[in-house]
């Protein structure tokens, strides 16, 4: 199926102890149903995941621009507490919300959409350790496997990732031009 043909998707995972399900589910889903996966990270050598996953980034967050995406997704695991709070994060997360793209994350990254301040007054889910950070930060904290909110997805956790991939497909499909 070709559906997302035309689609172009970054996922930003951590340089290391990114969630391999997290990635490699979604990923999976999404480029299956035709949609372009641009792999982002704070380093260009390659990533490890937590269960052994190596990936080789494609763009360096740091020269990410999320105007030229239709989503943006956080990928999790205990790695990518390195993003929760880099400015350059939190630029993209801004960026990516100001231009009405998609915005998701799954696990403990939707702390760093937190901490970029685009989740007050928000459903959200994460992982439950970050619960309590997410709801100080304005998030109404749901508990679900997935959560939507306009064009903003979280995900529980690695449980959750083929839920959270399919989510993300559902949006990118009713945003075709």
């Amino acid at each position: 199926m070709n559906d997302l043909k035309g689609k172009k998707v970054a996922m930003i995972i951590a340089s290391k102890n990114f969630r391999d399900e997290e990635y490699l589910q979604p990923k999976d889903v999404l480029s299956k149903a035709g949609a372009e996966i641009v792999t982002v990270s704070s380093t260009l050598d390659q990533c490890t995941g937590i269960l052994g996953a190596k990936v080789k980034p494609d763009v360096l967050i740091s020269e990410m621009k999320a105007s030229e995406y239709d989503a943006v997704i956080f990928v999790g695991g205990h790695g990518s507490s390195e993003y929760w709070d880099s400015a350059v994060a939190h630029k993209i997360v801004k960026d990516t919300v100001s231009h009405k793209k998609i915005l998701a994350a799954i696990c403990i990254a939707p702390s760093t959409l937190a901490n970029a301040g685009v989740i007050q007054g928000k459903n959200a889910t994460a992982f439950p350790s970050v619960s309590s950070h997410m709801e100080s930060k304005g998030a109404k904290y749901t508990g679900k496997p997935v959560e939507q909110d306009g064009k903003i997805i979280t995900g529980y956790g690695p449980e959750a990732a083929l839920e959270f991939g399919e989510a993300v497909k559902r949006l990118l499909m009713m945003n075709r031009h």
